[in-house]
């Protein structure tokens, strides 16, 4: 056994045994590892841990409320009996008239305050003589009293033959003083303990009443105002906070708090609306600066409040949302709902949306040029697309449709579209550009038709419309086909149907992304007569879409929130109803899947009698002229000779584009297809043109070249 066992086993004994080294090392290592902390540092830790604990917080809070309740009815209370006792609340409703222009209210405020001065002047000159009515009046009192009671006495003597009864009935009113003065001095000493509390408590509910304390010391549930109503002292509130300096010191003076300013609060839809008329010194651009402060003072998101330019001078329209209502959805568009819905070009009105109010927006499209703008995936194709669907279901509509992002989004046009252009590339931009330049034809052609020639509207539509103005490509004459110069063929193209085409119902809709000078040329945009914005980055490209006076007047598309506010559109038009006074209109598009646009264009194919759809545009070649017939009549029976001569010049401009009817009678002539009278217009049939390319001889006698 070793030695250290053995020692285990050892008797101890009474003296004291020294550790070994071993030992002593082992124990005073940890010791020597953990540093000493000074007393004051755990002193200090644990009085910052107590003081930034969540119960610490909400007490202090509270303490601080509950006081400043008190400071605050104190302040409601001296004010209001310094406005009973003087004429300052006359003052101040005469001045608020005065600054809202209206005399005759303030007229009659300085006759009241008038009024009032003279009844509190009779009313201290009745206290001069006050002390003196007083005296006679005791005196004449006591007298009264006394003999009273004496003749009471008397009668009571007699009654009970007792002289001594005499003086009872005024021993019983002294012993009754008596008594009154004996509860008076018990009660009088807990009266004046608890008076002042008592007069504490009333001050502290009058000022919790009014939440008279600072926002930060109201509890949670008070601070959080989401979806609180709009009321006229909310609005004041917030007008007076924006940090406006004449503002806030106008409603100061106003005396009634400034409601004078606020017109009727109404309900507006999915909010409400009130018009404010700003005093004197305070510019409508200066409150619409302050937007986003104004939103968060009524305790909304910038996105929930509108602020507009009526008619009348000096006033701003608010429009305020329910809290949360913009980021529901609106419902179907009736063009999915109704299967018997019909479009009326010239009279009707296309279903595009719902404005602020919850209203129905239907918007005119008659003889207006249309231009439609926004950052990218933002809704813009579904919201133009939409007006297309609804203009096919009128028969007499005919569409050129070029899309160069060519992703299908307009895929179901196909068979309903006279052209088709879909594609993103240079070659589609030449493309596009000679369908536009074959659409100025079209309108030359109507332009020198005789006067009263009554024609169907021809909508040339482009979609992405940005990549062709910015098309580098030049022809074989070195003419680009981008740009904004006075050589540019797809611009100056746009700028002739512009100039003249609603004149013969030949209308251009484009739709672009993120304007600019070099992507949506000045003389562009200001063509259009119905131009609509979704959400943009910056102010300046907001005035490239709307233009100044929509902008001036409080169009924001700006202000949109990028993807949250997806189909929302700032309209400026006189095709779609405005608020009076007001440059544009918010208006929230109804959204249609491409299932529900396949359908809408099934429905407008049948009123159709069939449409040959061209997706590419052919230039210089040699061309059969006699299967092009048969091509552009497609499966209608018959087809009148203006529309086949139409329909000839966008498929090949080249080679048709100065056809005329002679032309068409050249080649016709001897086939057994020639043109025939049908209710009292010239057209072409079907069934005889398939006829004559059966039967025709195989040397080529029906091309273009003849």
């Amino acid at each position: 056994m070793s030695e250290n066992v053995i020692h285990l086993f050892k008797e101890p004994t009474n003296a004291p045994q020294e550790p070994s080294p071993a030992l002593a090392a082992a124990v005073a290592a940890p010791a020597a590892e953990k540093p000493s902390v000074p007393l004051w540092v755990r002193s200090a830790r644990g009085i910052r841990t107590v003081a930034t604990h969540d119960h610490t917080k909400t007490a202090c809070r509270a303490t601080a409320r509950h006081g400043l309740y008190v400071l605050g009815g104190t302040r409601i209370v001296a004010r209001r009996t310094w406005e009973g006792r003087t004429a300052s609340r006359y003052e101040r409703l005469l001045r608020a008239a005065e600054a809202a222009g209206n005399m005759e209210a303030a007229a009659e405020w300085e006759e009241r305050g008038q009024r009032f001065r003279q009844e509190r002047h009779r009313r201290r000159m009745d206290l001069l003589t006050a002390p003196m009515d007083a005296a006679k009046g005791i005196a004449a009192g006591a007298g009264i009293a006394a003999g009273g009671l004496l003749i009471l006495g008397i009668m009571l003597a007699v009654a009970n033959k007792d002289f001594s009864d005499v003086a009872a009935p005024t021993m019983a009113l002294i012993e009754l003083v008596r008594w009154i003065i004996f509860i008076i001095t018990v009660t009088w000493g807990p009266l004046v303990t608890l008076g002042p509390w008592a007069v504490l408590f009333g001050l502290w509910a009058v000022g919790k009443h009014q939440q008279a304390a600072p926002q930060w010391a109201l509890p949670a549930n008070v601070r959080s105002s989401d979806g609180e109503p709009i009321t006229p002292s909310i609005v004041v509130l917030a007008l007076r906070n924006l940090g406006i300096a004449p503002l806030r010191n106008a409603i100061k003076d106003m005396g009634d708090a400034g409601a004078s300013m606020l017109g009727p609060i109404r309900i507006a839809g999915c909010g409400v609306e009130v018009d404010v008329t700003l005093p004197s010194g305070v510019s409508t651009n200066e409150i619409q600066g302050k937007r986003r402060k104004l939103a968060e003072n009524l305790s909304r998101h910038e996105h929930e409040v509108f602020i507009t330019i009526p008619q009348a001078a000096r006033t701003v329209r608010l429009w305020v949302a329910d809290s949360g209502a913009l980021d529901e959805p609106i419902g179907p568009s009736p063009l999915t709902t109704d299967d018997t819905l019909t479009a009326d070009y010239a009279k009707g009105r296309a279903p595009w949306g719902q404005d602020l109010r919850g209203d129905a927006a239907a918007i005119s499209l008659y003889q207006r040029h249309l231009l439609i703008t926004g950052l990218s995936n933002q809704g813009k194709t579904v919201a133009l697309r939409s007006l297309a669907l609804w203009l096919a279901l009128d028969k007499s509509v005919q569409f050129l449709m070029g899309d160069l992002k060519g992703i299908g989004d307009w895929n179901m046009f196909d068979g309903l579209a006279t052209t088709l252009i879909q594609g993103p590339t240079d070659d589609h931009v030449i493309q596009v550009t000679e369908m536009v330049e074959g659409a100025v034809d079209e309108m030359n052609r109507r332009l020198q038709a005789p006067p009263g020639t009554k024609f169907p509207a021809l909508v040339v539509l482009v979609d992405e419309a940005q990549v062709a103005f910015m098309c580098p490509v030049k022809d074989d004459e070195k003419r680009p086909y981008g740009g904004s110069k006075a050589n540019s063929r797809y611009f100056m193209a746009v700028r002739k149907i512009h100039n003249q085409g609603r004149a013969v119902n030949v209308l251009m809709w484009q739709g672009t992304q993120d304007p600019t000078d070099q992507n949506l040329p000045k003389l562009v945009r200001e063509g259009a007569h119905t131009r609509a914005s979704l959400a943009l980055g910056t102010e300046s490209q907001a005035r490239m879409a709307l233009g100044d006076k929509a902008v001036d007047g409080g169009a924001a598309p700006n202000l949109l929130r990028p993807g949250l506010d997806r189909g929302t559109l700032v309209v400026a038009s006189d095709g779609i109803d405005i608020p009076a006074g007001q440059a544009s209109i918010t208006v929230r598009t109804h959204y249609i899947d491409d299932d529900g646009a396949e359908a809408i264009t099934d429905r407008a194919k049948a009123l159709r009698d069939g449409v040959t759809t061209l997706h590419v545009i052919d230039r210089g070649e040699e061309r059969d002229a006699l299967a092009d017939i048969a091509g552009v009549i497609g499966d209608a029976k018959r087809v009148f000779t203006q529309d086949v001569l139409q329909r000839l010049a966008v498929l090949s401009k080249d080679s048709y584009g100065k056809w005329t009817h002679a032309d068409l009678k050249r080649v016709l002539d001897g086939t057994a297809a020639e043109p025939y009278k049908s209710d009292g217009r010239m057209v072409i049939g079907r069934e005889r043109v398939i006829r004559a390319l059966a039967n025709r001889d195989t040397d080529g006698s029906a091309s273009a070249s003849q």
